[in-house]
C-alpha cells in the first residue's frame, strides 16, 4: 500500500519506516499520523517482520516536531484531541510486541523527541540534536514528553530539558541515558540493523514478553512487577520456542525459533 509521507522497506525481517516530509524537516501532521498508525498496525500483524527501524528522510532531521502551522489553528479541545491522538499512535509503537529502534539522523525536537522516546532503543548520529522546546511556544509537551522523558533520564534532567526548552547534543543525550548509542552518520542505519539482527536471533515471544515486563512493570510496585515477571516466565514455558531454545543449547546448535 503506497503512502504519501512514509516509505516502508522490509529486508531480512526488519521493516524500516522513513518519514518523508524533508522540506518540512519531517514535521508530524495529521496525515502522517494516519499513515504511521496504518503502517504500525500492518507491521504488528505481519509475521515476516520481527523488528522495526524508525527514521527521517534527509540528513537534517529525524522529526523536527509537530507541524506548528497546523497546531496554531487549534482550539483548546482540538489541541487536547490531537494530543490524545498522537499519544495513542506512539503507544502502539511502545506496545508493538516487536523491538523498535529509532535511528535519529538529525533534529529530534518536540514530537520528534517524543516519537524517539516511544521506541524501545534510540541510536543517534553525532550530529543529532534532541529537545522538548514546547515552552518556547507557550505550551507544554503533549505527545508523552512530560512522562517518558522523566522515566528515561530522571526527574532532574527531564525538568531541565522541559523548562529550558533547549536542545542537547547526541553526546549529552547519551550521557544522561536518553540515547543508547552515538555513531557517525554513515554508520547509523547499519548499526540499527545490526542491533536488531542480534535481537532477532532470539525467541520472538521472549522478546515480546521482555518488552511487556519492562513496559508494564514500570507502572507497578516492585512486588507487582516481580509477579508479572514470574507470570510471563511461566507463559514462556508453555511455548514451543522454550523447548527449542533449551534443546538447542544442550545440543550445542543454533535455535530455530518459530514464535509459538
Amino acid at each position: 500500500m503506497p503512502f504519501e509521507n512514509l516509505k516502508v522497506e522490509i529486508v531480512d525481517r526488519i521493516a524500516t519506516l522513513t518519514i518523508c516530509r524533508e522540506k518540512a524537516l519531517n514535521a508530524l501532521n495529521s496525515e502522517i499520523l494516519d499513515e504511521l498508525l496504518a503502517v504500525l498496525q500492518d507491521v504488528k500483524r505481519n509475521g515476516q517482520v520481527g523488528g522495526v527501524i524508525v527514521t527521517g528522510a534527509g540528513e537534517k532531521a529525524f522529526v523536527a516536531g509537530a507541524d506548528i502551522a497546523e497546531m496554531a489553528r487549534f482550539e483548546p479541545l482540538q489541541a487536547c484531541e490531537f494530543s490524545h491522538r498522537i499519544q495513542n499512535t506512539f503507544g502502539v509503537i511502545e506496545t508493538l510486541g516487536k523491538p523498535v529502534v529509532a535511528a535519529i539522523n538529525g533534529f529530534a525536537l518536540g514530537g520528534g523527541c517524543e516519537l524517539a522516546m516511544a521506541c524501545h532503543l534510540r541510536i543517534a548520529c553525532h550530529t543529532a540534536r534532541l529537545g522538548q522546546p514546547e515552552v518556547k511556544l507557550g505550551i507544554i509537551a503533549g505527545a508523552g514528553g512530560t512522562q517518558r522523558l522523566a522515566r528515561l533520564v530522571g526527574k532532574g534532567h527531564a525538568l531541565e530539558m522541559l523548562l529550558t526548552g533547549e536542545a542537547i547534543s547526541a553526546e549529552e543525550a547519551y550521557r544522561i541515558g536518553l540515547v543508547n548509542r552515538v555513531v557517525s552518520p554513515p554508520e547509523l542505519i547499519p548499526t540499527c540493523r545490526a542491533v536488531l539482527s542480534e535481537m532477532l536471533k532470539n525467541g520472538p515471544l521472549a522478546l515480546r514478553y521482555s518488552i511487556d515486563a519492562v513496559h508494564n512493570g514500570l507502572e507497578m510496585s516492585l512486588e507487582e512487577g516481580l509477579f508479572l515477571e514470574s507470570t510471563l516466565l511461566g507463559m514462556c514455558f508453555a511455548t514451543t520456542d522454550m523447548k527449542e531454545g533449551m534443546s538447542a543449547f544442550l545440543e550445542k546448535r543454533f535455535a530455530k525459533f518459530q514464535g509459538k
